[in-house]
């Protein structure tokens, strides 16, 4: 039996140990985040080897650690295309959609913010009647005055074509002048770790806080791949939020946030 010196043993576990985050790296690239025990099982290593692989690709800016597991490092400083977001997880906004419009009693006032998932939400609602529904979204505003029976508000202002809606003091300040019972509120992303919820930029953030000011319940629509990036601009915190609608793809990464904000998010199947 050959003994191996102390030298090539250190080497051996140290090419084996980069060889295996590479791997995660790679992993991360596809799938944006990454849980824990899917890299203790999938690797088949300890929870201490995997917390000490995510430590070091954290340090060499490859990833950020989070609940459970690790994201990619992504900030979006903008919005992809409402094109783009308009074909991206249908099933899982049209689920997601239908959670929150059951969220909507008769009666309600409804401020709708512009977004791919919203429209769905819109969609729902626009075949219901007696409720008044307020958005700054194009593509919302159109798809509500498919239906009958409700009363409908567009907000005006700077009109921006990446995700096709109205902003600036103009748009605020008309927003202002209502008293919501709920809002319909969209994410760039979530920050689990700080507890936020973000946007891409400050004119964007700045129209999201004048809604939440004038609404009673905020309810945020948000699918899994909101959880896996950072955006720019904070809207608001988790906690002064109502609810967050999501789909079943960010189960694992909520399972080990704290119990004060788990009890925020209702996973849409």
């Amino acid at each position: 039996m050959i003994e191996l010196d102390h030298k090539t043993k250190r080497d051996t576990v140290l090419t084996a140990a980069q060889d295996r985050q590479a791997k995660i790296a790679d992993l991360l690239r596809e799938e944006q985040f990454v849980a824990i025990n899917t890299l203790t099982e999938r690797f088949q290593i300890s929870l201490a080897t995997a917390r000490r692989d995510l430590g070091d690709l954290e340090q060499a800016g490859v990833l950020r650690r989070t609940h459970g597991g690790a994201v990619s490092v992504n900030q979006v400083g903008q919005d992809p295309t409402h094109a783009a977001r308009a074909i991206s997880r249908q099933s899982e906004k049209a689920a997601i959609a239908a959670v929150a419009a059951g969220m909507i009693a008769d009666g309600d006032a409804v401020f709708l913010d512009a977004g791919t998932t919203a429209l769905e939400v819109a969609k729902i609602l626009s075949a219901r009647k007696g409720l008044t529904l307020i958005s700054n979204g194009l593509d919302i505003v159109a798809e509500l005055s498919r239906g009958e029976g409700n009363t409908i508000y567009s907000v005006g202002g700077e009109f921006t074509d990446t995700n096709r809606s109205y902003r600036g003091p103009h748009a605020e300040s008309f927003i202002r002048q209502f008293n919501a019972d709920k809002l319909i509120l969209n994410a760039s992303s979530i920050d689990l770790d700080r507890g936020q919820i973000c946007t891409s930029t400050p004119m964007n953030a700045s129209v999201q806080k004048a809604m939440i000011e004038v609404s009673s319940r905020v309810i945020v629509v948000a699918d899994h791949s909101k959880f896996t990036k950072s955006s720019l601009s904070v809207t608001a915190k988790i906690e002064d939020v109502g609810v967050i609608i999501t789909d079943v793809g960010t189960r694992t990464i909520i399972d080990t946030v704290p119990e004060k904000l788990r009890r925020k998010f209702v996973i849409a199947n």
